[in-house]
């Protein structure tokens, strides 16, 4: 799965750079600069997804986002970011047009590739002149979350100025005036509260905040056809909220592809991925509050997002081994995301961008799901002097790095890429790679398998890392009958097994070795 910030990935179109007024000044990296949807679709249709071996894509929020600034601590800041609500039924103009995202979606299914919306329901946008607060009986704006228990995580806001949405209240609520006098000025009124009648009398919840924001998010899904969501912040939300949410995404996701036969990318129902911040997967299938454990994958979600990967420091046997039994242990059916830099973590394994490569073999070969963040297969910059907090790791994409194949710190950018691109193409082409069961092989060299049965499909994998570069025999007797003919993904040559062993000739220290597809 591929992850960028809509707007720092590629400027698709400039004529939807200002909207609303949002022309002043900005802290460092902290307003927009153009990234939208349709520089997405743009890289899409270039190869640049498939090159990498992607067959999902996650990006940030599109929704309309609140209009004006805001300084809480970290520099005036636009919602560039795409976290910050101002309307969940409309896209934001400065990432693009419904037919933008619809286009992106149809062109990502033509290439055989998913497409997750990064979805919020915790909270809207910050309080602004432009933009005022939501209603009380929405939401609260106090007390700051102490996280010392599950209360004190749940109910209470992130930071200041985070109006946090009563996601705990099944009370009824009538929708903002601000909401109805925008729908009015759009010509869409009587269209919006049409079927939110129609939803609530199909559903039968009461016309609680949480359940206007299901409604309006599981929309999206029967517009455009979107393969899953990344929900953000949730365990700052109770879990019956996750439970509504994936009922719903469920019958939204049959409706779509029952009204859209021939646009059906794979029989695969709705999926679903979830932060639960400092999830990590050695806890299991619990998060703990301290006073209440909590078992998300009992409530709607397939994977979670696993915080562990990016600071571990153990040798490569020691996670890939731990990760397989516990993915097919405890974790049975579910799975986590695992990754090593990201949009909001202030510890990515490898922040100077020094071991670029090492980087994208841990996460690539890892057991699980792999999260590329944009610009990891680039060695885009993390450390961005001038800037305040997590907008260090959000600048714009390196493509100007990429096309003069700039050097530093002993590499060159677009070795790096090709590197991600063969373990990527690789992790793609075998479902064993990430889904498999792991087993060392030799631990010197450092050899292993990777092996996946499914009914009546299977595959299977060796890896050979660490190796001597020219001439290499690999030992895999116990894995393929002589005769078989493999692929070393890496250097791209033909290998035909025999005698019990794979002889494989490269200038390389790595091998991937699988069936030919």
């Amino acid at each position: 799965m591929y992850f960028m910030l809509t707007d720092r990935f590629n400027n698709g179109s400039k004529k939807n750079d200002v909207n609303f007024g949002r022309t002043k000044p900005s802290a460092t990296l902290r307003g927009f600069m153009g990234g939208d949807i349709l520089g997405i679709t743009q890289k899409i249709e270039d190869g640049y997804f498939t090159n990498l071996g992607i067959t999902a894509i996650w990006f940030t929020p599109v929704v309309e986002q609140v209009h004006d600034q805001t300084d809480e601590g970290t520099g005036a800041t636009y919602a560039y970011h795409g976290y910050w609500t101002k309307d969940w039924t409309s896209l934001d103009p400065n990432f693009g047009t419904d037919k933008e995202l619809a286009d992106l979606v149809a062109v990502a299914h033509q290439r055989g590739i998913r497409v997750v919306l990064d979805v919020v329901i915790n909270h809207t946008g910050p309080v602004t002149p432009d933009d005022p607060q939501w209603p009380d009986a929405w939401v609260r704006t106090g007390p700051k979350c102490a996280y010392k228990d599950y209360v004190t995580t749940t109910a209470c806001t992130l930071v200041k100025n985070l109006p946090d949405i009563r996601t705990e209240s099944n009370e009824p609520v009538d929708l903002p005036q601000a909401l109805l006098d925008k729908w009015k000025k759009e010509g869409r009124l009587q269209k919006e509260l049409d079927e939110l009648d129609a939803f609530f009398k199909r559903t039968g919840y009461p016309r609680a905040p949480k359940y206007y924001i299901i409604k309006w998010l599981t929309d999206m899904i029967r517009k455009y056809g979107v393969d899953g969501f990344r929900c953000d912040t949730v365990k700052h939300l109770e879990e019956d909220v996750w439970n509504d949410l994936r009922k719903e995404a469920d019958a939204a996701f049959f409706e779509w592809k029952k009204a859209n036969p021939t646009k059906i990318l794979d029989r695969n129902g709705f999926y679903m991925v979830g932060e639960v911040y400092n999830y990590n997967i050695t806890s299991g299938r619990n998060f703990d509050f301290g006073d209440k454990k909590v078992d998300y994958y009992n409530h709607g979600f397939h994977s979670l997002i696993n915080f562990d990967l990016k600071g571990n420091k153990d040798d490569l046997e020691t996670i890939f081994s731990k990760y397989s039994n516990i993915l097919h242990g405890e974790l049975k059916d579910h799975s986590v995301l695992n990754y090593v830099s990201s949009h909001d973590d202030d510890k990515p394994y490898d922040d100077a961008r020094v071991k670029p490569l090492e980087a994208g073999t841990r996460l690539l070969l890892c057991p699980g799901t792999s999260q590329v963040y944009y610009g990891d297969e680039t060695a885009r910059s993390l450390i961005v002097p001038g800037t305040n907090g997590d907008a260090t790791l959000r600048s714009f994409m390196n493509w100007d790095e990429l096309s003069s194949n700039t050097s530093r710190s002993g590499y060159h950018v677009k070795d790096v890429l090709e590197h991600w691109q063969k373990l990527g193409q690789f992790r793609r082409d075998h479902a064993s790679v990430g889904a498999g069961k792991h087993t060392m092989l030799s631990q010197k060299p450092y050899i292993f398998k990777r092996e996946y049965q499914q009914g009546s499909f299977s595959n299977v994998v060796v890896v050979g890392l660490g190796l001597q570069a020219g001439g290499k025999i690999i030992e895999v007797g116990s894995v393929y009958q002589d005769g078989t003919q493999l692929r070393d993904y890496y250097s791209g040559q033909t290998v035909t097994v025999k005698q019990g062993k794979a002889s494989v000739k490269s200038p390389y220290d790595i091998v991937l070795l699988g069936k030919m597809n």
